[in-house]
């Protein structure tokens, strides 16, 4: 059995966040931004009583009006994000509520950008195990809670967003989630993207907040260097795991870090750049949403036949990166 993904939904804030905006706070400009990331706009949720669990509220209610079906039908709810309304509880059990799926149980996974492939392959396997048959799975991160928004080497890039699927077991065979290959590597990666305080490691404090300790920070080059390498690596992995060639491929869906990463990607796998879903420009780097975003808007535009075969890949902090093989039911 395997599972197959049977609606999609997004949310995205209502307030867009350009460069030009960008230019009155930063020592940058719309030229500087575009040429380096291929960021023009992003979507930022100012309403500070609107947390991470807001916007999965909202994709977990589209979710339900799509498929047609009652909350009380989801027997699990997964939300990957790594800017959680709180500690504890967990933002899916937030959603939960939000939403009524009584009947349901829920937890976060943590593995920033590469969040959603892991919590989209982590579902599949309850699906396939047949614990359960309906499980619904999130991505979402409200980035603009974690920002300096006086640096320039992280506030450019990111943005705040949603968007999820429900996943059930495939009606056919050889449909649906069919490969996952996942990885992570701690040893070099975690140095290099990290968010300092806020955990057990460091507490909030007054020193903490005075050095900005609670804002994300980067090696901008290295994790470039990485993520070019470790998406290609794993996008090649899974075609030829799966005998497919580059025309087999209707989409690659990379995660929207940087439209020259995705570039590096697509070349490497020699799919034309016609098959590469990139919507970066318009909502810069929502972490743990980009996939499924790219996911919903191409449901949308009914661009996904029967059949279309799908690869999604990521890669995050820690470090974590993964591909995933999905053909279309």
């Amino acid at each position: 059995m395997k599972a197959a993904i049977t609606a999609t939904a997004k949310y995205l804030p209502d307030t867009v966040l350009t460069n030009h905006d960008l230019e009155q706070m930063l020592d940058t400009s719309d030229d500087w931004i575009k040429s380096r990331t291929g960021i023009s706009e992003r979507r930022i949720l100012r309403d500070p009583e609107k947390p991470t669990s807001y916007m999965c509220g909202e994709v977990a209610k589209q979710l339900l009006e799509k498929r047609h079906i009652d909350a009380g039908e989801i027997d699990l709810i997964i939300v990957a994000t790594m800017t959680p309304d709180m500690m504890f509880p967990s933002t899916a059990c937030v959603t939960q509520s939000i939403i009524g799926a009584v009947n349901a149980w829920a937890f976060d996974l943590n593995a920033a950008c590469s969040g959603f492939v892991y919590a989209l392959n982590t579902a599949a396997r309850f699906i396939e195990s047949g614990a359960h048959k309906k499980v619904m799975v999130i991505g979402a991160d409200k980035m603009s809670s974690i920002l300096d928004f006086t640096d320039r080497n992280t506030a450019i890039l990111f943005g705040d967003g949603a968007a999820g699927v429900i996943i059930e077991p495939a009606e056919e065979e050889g449909f649906g989630i069919l490969d996952a290959r996942l990885y992570s590597d701690g040893l070099n990666g975690k140095e290099h993207l990290y968010m300092l305080a806020g955990g057990s490691r460091y507490p909030a404090s007054h020193e903490t907040v005075d050095k900005k300790m609670h804002y994300i920070r980067q090696d901008g080059r290295q994790v470039f260097k990485s993520a070019v390498i470790s998406m290609a690596d794993v996008a090649e992995e899974i075609m030829k795991r799966n005998n497919l060639q580059a025309d087999d491929v209707a989409y690659l869906v990379p995660h929207q870090a940087n439209q020259r990463i995705i570039n590096a990607t697509a070349e490497r796998m020699g799919v034309d750049h016609s098959k590469v879903m990139s919507n970066v420009a318009k909502y810069g780097n929502t972490t743990a949403g980009t996939i499924p975003i790219c996911l919903a808007e191409l449901d949308e535009q009914q661009k996904l036949q029967k059949g279309s075969n799908l690869i999604l890949v990521s890669f995050g902090a820690g470090y974590t990166w993964g591909g995933i093989y999905v053909k279309w039911q």
